[in-house]
């Protein structure tokens, strides 16, 4: 049964601008990735700017590909109006590509804004880069980033809705490894089952009387696979008998 739309001379002919516009997006975004692979830095800086979203943040993910990113590069697309495009901030700060110079102290403060975004998918990723910017500091011999940063890290964990901010929270806390951390950690050991798996492996680089109660607890955890997680580390701790 067609509608008197698709009766209409000219209704498929109306819908080619859109089509058209969509392939074009499609063009653009594969220019900008292009480019990255390609090393061409001036061409995905040229594309930092599209009106699209997903072309600006394959843009930026191109740009660090090509090690031509600039923290200011950075810190523009941190807030921008589209969450995309701040998710791919946070990634582009994480990504091992060195186009980020690690003893800079701004990614850690654009990562700190970051996790006070108010959509909740650019808070998990800039917490799991929270981690990741941390371990690559740590490898490479500098001191670990200034306290607010794990501050920021155990607000998320015990105060934000979205459970899978919580989880991916307390696994950069586990990741930093922070002694600060901790009281938020073994708090999270409480929360509903996904966080608390992830709370329990975050409490691997610390040991302690209250570490070693919150796994023995955790061994009788109505989830198992967060009993399996204490028992896993109890384990490697010689603790089981």
């Amino acid at each position: 049964m067609t509608s008197e739309a698709d009766e209409q001379p000219g209704h498929e002919a109306s819908s080619a601008p859109s089509r058209a516009a969509a392939d074009d997006r499609t063009s653009r975004r594969r220019a900008a990735a292009l480019a990255g692979h390609a090393g061409d830095g001036a061409s995905a800086r040229r594309l930092l700017a599209d009106p699209d979203s997903g072309v600006r943040a394959t843009a930026l993910r191109a740009l660090a590909r090509a090690g031509a990113v600039t923290v200011d590069d950075i810190a523009a697309r941190a807030v921008d109006l589209d969450p995309e495009v701040r998710r791919a901030a946070a990634e582009v700060i994480a990504a091992d590509n060195g186009a980020v110079v690690l003893e800079d102290p701004a990614p850690p403060a654009l990562l700190g804004g970051l996790l006070t975004d108010p959509d909740p998918t650019v808070v998990e990723v800039a917490a799991w880069a929270c981690g990741e910017w941390v371990g690559r500091m740590v490898e490479a011999g500098f001191a670990l980033p200034a306290p607010d940063l794990v501050a920021a890290l155990g607000h998320v964990t015990l105060h934000h809705d979205d459970a899978l901010c919580r989880e991916a929270a307390v696994a950069a806390l586990g990741a930093i490894g922070d002694d600060d951390a901790l009281p938020v950690i073994l708090a999270a050991t409480f929360d509903k089952a996904t966080v608390r798996r992830r709370a329990v492996i975050a409490l691997a680089p610390f040991d302690g009387d209250e570490v070693t109660a919150a796994l023995e607890r955790a061994r009788a955890d109505r989830d198992w696979q967060v009993r399996q997680a204490a028992e896993d580390l109890l384990l490697d701790e010689g603790d089981l008998g």
